[in-house]
């Protein structure tokens, strides 16, 4: 059972279940800090949701050194080559053995949700589940010393919580990003014109590897998550209904782009899942206003092009609850002052490489001028990373470092 106070608030109001808001509550209890975390949603609902499961090694440093790091160092499994596939063929790179030799670990996301969930509650923390913050009005006092928010209980009853400080980690299309006054932050954002056909199967992993397929049809994907779940994504319209892709069309069209009769078969399933994504990206700049501090993907949107996500919250997170503790144990209130310019550098080196692996990826099937000439841009970014080893170095640095 989820822990629920009579209190009215605590020193830290975290709103969302996520990663970045869990490990913020538990790297906070560890500090001896208050806190309290709301969730809209049920505590099965966010120990199912299914995402991202590539953690940087930086992220796993984090979750080890504080405790929180027993389920994946005990279920999680050590990753450290890619594979392109292309119509000149494959190649593979190491890139464990490149640049900083890391790996990436791979433990899907509502594992650690539901470790850290666990964990917080053992902790003795105050985790609210099915309390969702008023859509208006619901967060306020932001420039003042008490800012406060309006949560609902499950039959509907409002209740206001007070604290000192409250942490926004309830995503893209959370209450704090949107409650935030006109002009107080400035969005950067972009819109890659690009879609995926995101699919959970149900069968194991047909490949040894995370493997990328560039295709004249479009970009196909293929990720380990469990021994028995495989992630694949399909390039598709903007648009596209996914339930208009039966079971037997998405297989045909992997087996396709993924040139099976080339590089051999498909395990195939039943699909699990399947949702379209419309690769964007933004950044708020600054992440936090007055008693407020943005962290995850409220604070901005990374596109999934590179796993990048789940692990810049991590980080956030463990920034934010250094900055609180520093403010509420020695008063010092210069590192929360300096939260977004210590996150905003590392955040906007992600872009770039999510950027640079959107172009790496894709590029439009038209046979007009433009269309042949980004064509060809993209099979040469290939070429040198097959070919360059100071390229392949880089690419290393970058898909695993945060």
């Amino acid at each position: 059972m989820e822990k629920r106070s009579s209190a009215d608030g605590a020193t830290v109001l975290i709103v969302g279940a996520g990663p970045a808001g869990l490990v913020l509550g538990n790297l906070l209890l560890a500090a001896g800090v208050d806190c309290l975390i709301v969730e809209r949603q049920s505590r099965a609902h966010v120990e199912q949701r299914a995402r991202a499961g590539f953690l940087a090694a930086e992220t796993v440093r984090v979750l080890v050194d504080n405790g929180l790091g027993t389920g994946l160092r005990a279920r999680g499994r050590q990753h450290g080559t890619c594979v392109f596939r292309t119509e000149r063929g494959e190649f593979a790179l190491q890139y464990d053995g490149l640049g900083r030799g890391e790996a990436h670990t791979v433990y899907p996301q509502q594992e650690l949700v539901t470790d850290l969930v666990a964990e917080f509650l053992a902790r003795g923390g105050d985790l609210r589940f099915d309390t969702p913050v008023s859509e208006t009005g619901g967060l306020d006092g932001l420039d003042g010393e008490r800012p406060w928010l309006v949560a609902h209980r499950a039959d509907g009853t409002p209740y206001r919580l007070t604290g000192r400080y409250v942490a926004g980690c309830d995503g893209r299309h959370g209450v704090c990003r949107r409650q935030l006054p006109a002009g107080a932050v400035r969005s950067h954002r972009r819109r890659h014109g690009v879609s995926w056909l995101a699919l959970l199967v149900e069968t194991p992993p047909a490949l040894p590897a995370v493997t990328y397929a560039v295709h004249d049809r479009g970009f196909a994907g293929h990720m380990a998550r469990t021994p028995s779940v495989t992630r694949y994504y399909l390039q598709c319209e903007p648009g596209t209904d996914p339930d208009a892709w039966t079971d037997a069309a998405v297989w045909d069209e992997l087996d396709l782009r993924m040139r099976a009769e080339r590089f051999g078969p498909l395990r195939r399933g039943p699909v699990l899942e399947r949702a379209v994504v419309d690769l964007e990206s933004d950044v708020l700049d600054p992440m936090q206003y007055g008693r407020l501090f943005l962290a995850g993907d409220a604070a901005g949107l990374i596109s999934p092009s590179a796993a990048k996500g789940a692990n810049l919250a991590v980080m956030a997170a463990e920034t934010l609850a250094r900055a609180f503790a520093a403010a509420l144990h020695q008063g010092d209130e210069e590192p929360l002052a300096r939260y977004s310019a210590t996150c905003l550098p590392r955040i906007w080196r992600a872009q770039e490489f999510s950027h640079w692996m959107i172009g790496l990826l894709h590029a439009p099937a038209g046979d007009d001028e433009e269309s042949r000439f980004l064509r060809a841009l993209r099979d040469s970014r290939l070429e040198s990373l097959r070919t360059s080893t100071v390229q392949q170095h880089s690419f290393a640095d970058n898909y695993v470092g945060v």
